[in-house]
């Protein structure tokens, strides 16, 4: 089976979300496809402090490692227990490191805007009620839309991750529409059943239950039963 996955972050509020999913993709062993709206990097800067170039795009800032030096993530470690030497922070089973290959969002002819390149899923991380929207109906402006319709046409996973509260009837509706399509609505509403002690832990049971979605064995969260 295919090891490539895709993506996108858009412009709503959780982009530590998105850092923390793209850190565990690439510790499974997954190509990434990445790409970035304009909004997701407003928000990034935001919310996380990091610096994302679109035209000369760098992955390390985006990459809780020892070249993040950024003081929120310094500050979100800290939350979380994460050490540079933590090696449990993955928390996945170790495997061959996947990469990152960045995609602009206005490249149209990128090989994910294609039916023909075979992807095991993608992820909208977080999914803004624009890009929900456009989904819905079809009206793809970006590359991130488009992949997305994509996934649709081919049947193949996506996870549409909308951080936004309270929801409007017309948000609700497209969420609707786009489940009937076949996507996946997975807001991010951490749950606090499983032995919340840091920010980590919330952090940790969206991205559990995306890799879930996607099939990915992981071991971020404690499971209920178990």
């Amino acid at each position: 089976m295919t090891k490539n996955l895709v993506v996108g972050i858009t412009g709503a509020s959780g982009a530590v979300y998105a850092v923390r999913l793209l850190e565990v993709l690439l510790a499974a062993g997954y190509d990434v496809h990445l790409s970035i709206s304009e909004a997701g990097k407003a928000v990034l800067k935001q919310e996380l402090d990091i610096n994302v170039d679109l035209e000369n795009f760098q992955v390390e800032p985006l990459l809780m490692g020892e070249s993040a030096g950024d003081s929120k993530l310094d500050m979100l470690r800290s939350m979380a227990g994460i050490t540079s030497e933590d090696s449990s922070v993955l928390s996945v089973r170790e495997g061959e490191q996947g990469q990152i290959l960045y995609h602009h969002n206005e490249d149209m002819f990128a090989s994910i805007a294609s039916g023909s390149f075979l992807t095991r899923g993608m992820v909208i991380c977080p999914c803004s009620g624009t890009t929900l929207s456009a989904i819905a109906h079809a009206s793809s402006s970006n590359l991130i839309q488009r992949a997305a319709e994509v996934h649709l046409k081919e049947r193949r996973p996506l996870v549409l991750v909308p951080r936004e509260t309270p929801l409007s009837l017309m948000q609700l509706d497209n969420m609707r529409r786009v489940v009937e399509a076949g996507a996946t609505v997975l807001p991010a509403a951490p749950g606090w059943y499983h032995g919340v002690r840091t920010v980590r832990d919330l952090v940790d049971f969206i991205v559990a239950r995306i890799c879930d979605q996607l099939g990915i064995d992981n071991s971020l969260m404690h499971r209920w039963g178990s």
